[in-house]
């Protein structure tokens, strides 16, 4: 066991446990934001930053491994470079390499060790009508739904007549997580259909659109490790995604989230299991899906019944940075247990302290807004960059969502304070940050 000491200000110390992995493994993560960052944070301090690397990684994850300069969707260059380094193990933190297929290929000409599913599994996340499809071959609970091409235009319109208000209607494809409507006038919503298969509101994304009845309650997220036929359940979290105080405005990439969540306990939980989780990885199974690597279930909780509105194919972000950190177990050797064939159905070893995390993000995101702003950070390892680069030795804003302050406490009242005690520590022009994450849950 390794003990790394993390200080918050003050005299509030957190003292995180990380197992040391004492066989060899050479890993590249595949992105640049906060989830990477913390990753690679958890992996280095488990098996040594000499042997971690981030592609294209950003201004913080150069002080858990190595940044390496190549594009995401360079497989041939990330090969040449894999094998080159000695790499035995590549972990796409993002759904866009997974979509492209960066398993498949791999494969094909490497046996490096790549820790997702392939391609076709991966449109569990990549079409929602391939996940919706899923879920109802396979019994597990989820809102009911019409799926809508641009010749169908007429037959959505008059689906959403026989729908309840708010009507909910998402983007197919991948949308960054912006694909998804909630509008609560008839009219304007038969018009936002068209607006998105006729006039691409969202690109190829919305070349077909899923329109399903609205689910009235709490939104939280469960995660799963898997090798496609046992699971590892990390711990759960819940997301705070609308730019404004009070969940209102434009949707972003998230602007903070808690951990654990407090509904997540006895029948909650138990139906969570049995009727979701377990199904979902059986799934694989009798489907022949080629999965392994993350499943971030994206629940609700209705009335005590827990429902599916969505799957990833990898973590998420922001909830990876209070995932990881509450995660109290080896990630690495969980990766490696699933290379061997060795998980068995288990919860994770977690802290039962508390973790939130807060973002500062650039001024006029999700729209418009600048770059290349100087920033200050106060010296604390599980401040997590999303959006930031090196200019010697600057730090400069290189994105909208730009850095998150996680932190832990006894209690949610006590993580959200260090959280934000950490945040007004960050300094850059035009920072914005939520002042209400976390206070629609019981304290």
């Amino acid at each position: 066991m390794g003990i790394n000491i993390v200080k918050k200000g003050g005299s509030n110390v957190t003292i995180i446990i990380f197992e040391r992995f004492e066989g060899n493994m050479r890993i590249l993560i595949l992105g640049s934001g906060g989830r990477e960052h913390t990753l690679a944070w958890k992996i280095g301090a488990e098996i040594g930053k000499e042997s971690v690397f981030i592609a294209p990684g950003n201004g913080g994850t150069e002080s858990c491994g190595t940044n390496v300069n190549i594009g995401l969707d360079d497989f041939k260059g990330l090969l040449s470079f894999c094998k080159d380094n000695e790499i035995d193990t590549l972990l796409p933190g993002s759904e866009d390499p997974i979509a492209k297929g960066v398993r498949d290929y791999f494969e094909q000409h490497s046996d490096i060790y790549v820790f997702s599913p392939d391609k076709e599994a991966g449109q569990l996340e990549g079409s929602k009508t391939y996940a919706k499809e899923f879920m109802h071959r396979h019994n597990i609970p989820t809102a009911a739904y019409q799926s809508f091409d641009k010749t169908q235009v007429a037959e959505g319109k008059e689906f959403l007549k026989v729908l309840k208000p708010p009507y909910v209607l998402k983007a197919d494809g991948l949308a960054a997580g912006k694909g998804v409507l909630i509008i609560d006038d008839l009219l304007e919503a038969q018009e936002a259909l068209e607006d998105m298969l006729l006039n691409e509101k969202f690109g190829e994304a919305s070349s077909k659109v899923v329109i399903e009845e609205f689910l009235d309650g709490i939104e939280f997220s469960v995660f799963a490790l898997t090798d496609g036929k046992s699971y590892v359940l990390l711990p759960e979290a819940k997301d705070y995604k609308r730019i404004g105080e009070g969940d209102t405005g434009l949707n972003t990439g998230g602007m903070g989230a808690v951990s654990p969540v407090y509904f997540f306990q006895d029948e909650v939980f138990d139906k969570t299991i049995a009727e979701i989780v377990e199904p979902t990885i059986e799934g694989f199974q009798k489907d022949g899906l080629n999965y392994r690597g993350f499943v971030f279930f994206g629940l609700i909780n209705v009335d005590g019944q827990p429902k599916v509105i969505e799957y990833n194919v990898r973590m998420g972000d922001p909830e990876t940075e209070v995932v990881i950190p509450r995660l109290t177990e080896s990630l690495s050797i969980l990766i490696h247990k699933s290379k061997r064939g060795e998980l068995t159905n288990r919860i994770a070893s977690m802290s039962k302290r508390y973790c939130t995390t807060v973002f500062s993000v650039s001024g006029g995101y999700p729209e418009s807004y600048e770059k290349g702003k100087e920033i200050s950070i106060p010296d604390c390892d599980t401040v997590f960059h999303a959006g930031t680069i090196r200019r010697g030795d600057k730090l400069l804003t290189n994105g909208g969502r730009v850095l998150a302050a996680s932190a832990f406490g006894i209690n949610l009242h006590e993580a959200l304070a260090a959280s934000y005690e950490l945040t007004e520590q960050i300094q850059f022009d035009k920072r914005y940050y939520r002042k209400d994450i976390g206070k629609d849950l019981k304290w």
